[in-house]
């Protein structure tokens, strides 16, 4: 459409210049990794120069998952809290969506039925309802349908009880952040620890809100701005699953941006709606890779776009996605290492328990020996061993 073709114009001039910030990343540490001559081996230690964004932290770069969802509630201040504790480079803060007076909060998703206690609000009762979410008939509470000041009456909870049962025991501790909090606390703990904290918030269900006139792109632009968070070397990297979102940030503002892929049949909401025909198998060839640089400078792939698996569930052969991606100047930030049976790899997991710890630290190891700049983990702790393992191993 018109207003895509000139934003992916906009952005080939913007982008590229972005992209160069990155190079000392991709080159001087991801390229190592995938043993390209002349390159530097990866060291975490190594940092690129005083306030140069991205290329500053360590590679492979360990991002937080909604903070450290391994161990207490998603998307709660003490998630976040711990996954600083426990040293991650990044953390996921939040998954951005809108309420019904305007505010933008951190919560997985728009229904809320899951993740916080709003079932046992009966003043909320008849707030419950079926919408379609991108398509999918979906039940229970939305955020858009509160206020903010309602949604602070809630309290957060575990949202996969069943595999996380140690993580019930913090239901109700924490409120729903909103975002102008969750930069305010990257202040207060970029102060506090002596080093910049840095996020990885999500735009969640672009189209969908758009559609209800709840448009999240310029509002994140607005509070990036307002908090002087907007420009290239920002300590904020700003994710969609949506391109057409991402193309909408890269005209609002100038931060890192990344377009993150499901499985490979899938296709974005945003192309069903507007009939783009292509779907994620098509984004990741060489040719999907150069558009996505022109207007974004990484992606957030699935791990299994990274190394699929056979008929079993075992890891197969790597793809070339992460050589094809760093050939077009991206970086990959895949999704998701956890730690318990019913996530890994089936050659990975340990005991017939799907709740169990199987061996995440070789699962890392193989994503790692790919050449990945990074990772989403729900373990940040588990991570950051697997990353020192990998890199004295070299």
């Amino acid at each position: 459409m018109g207003s895509q073709e000139t934003q992916e114009s906009y952005g080939q001039g913007r982008g590229a210049g972005r992209r160069a910030l990155l190079g000392a990343a991709v080159l001087g540490a991801g390229g190592a990794l995938l043993g390209l001559p002349g390159t530097a081996q990866a060291d975490p230690r190594q940092k690129g120069p005083k306030g140069g964004g991205l290329a500053g932290l360590p590679v492979p770069t360990i991002v937080g998952h909604r903070g450290t969802s391994g161990y207490r509630p998603e998307h709660t201040f003490g998630s976040y809290d711990l996954a600083l504790d426990m040293g991650a480079d990044i953390v996921e803060a939040g998954d951005l969506v809108p309420t019904k007076d305007g505010h933008l909060v951190c919560r997985h998703e728009p229904e809320i039925g899951g993740t916080t206690d709003v079932a046992d609000h009966p003043e909320f009762a008849d707030r419950k309802t079926t919408k379609l979410l991108d398509g999918v008939s979906t039940t229970g509470w939305f955020t858009e349908d509160f206020t903010l000041a309602e949604l602070k009456t809630l309290r957060a909870i575990e949202r996969i009880p069943a595999t996380r049962p140690r993580n019930t025991l913090y239901d109700g501790r924490w409120e729903i952040p909103t975002f102008e909090e969750v930069l305010r606390w990257q202040d207060e703990q970029t102060r506090k620890r002596g080093k910049q904290v840095w996020i990885y918030p999500e735009l969640k269900h672009p189209t969908y809100f758009r559609e209800q006139g709840l448009g999240l792109e310029e509002r994140l632009a607005k509070i990036l701005r307002r908090h002087g968070k907007h420009k290239k070397n920002s300590p904020v990297i700003v994710q969609s699953f949506e391109p057409t979102s991402i193309q909408r940030m890269n005209k609002l503002v100038d931060n890192p941006l990344v377009v993150l892929l499901s499985d490979a049949g899938s296709r974005p909401w945003d192309f069903e709606t507007t009939g783009d025909r292509r779907t994620v198998a098509d984004l990741v060839t060489r040719k999907g890779l150069k558009e996505i640089a022109s207007y974004a400078q990484g992606i957030g792939p699935t791990l299994d776009l990274v190394i699929p698996k056979d008929a079993k569930g075992n890891l197969a052969a790597p793809t070339t996605l992460v050589a094809d991606a760093h050939a077009a100047g991206l970086i990959l930030h895949p999704y998701t290492m956890r730690n318990e049976n019913t996530f890994l790899p089936a050659n990975f997991r340990k005991g017939t328990d799907p709740a169990a710890y199987g061996d995440a630290f070789g699962a890392f190891a193989a994503y790692f020996a790919t050449g990945i700049d990074g990772v989403f983990t729900d373990n940040a702790d588990t991570g950051l061993l697997a990353r020192e393992d990998f890199l004295r191993r070299r």
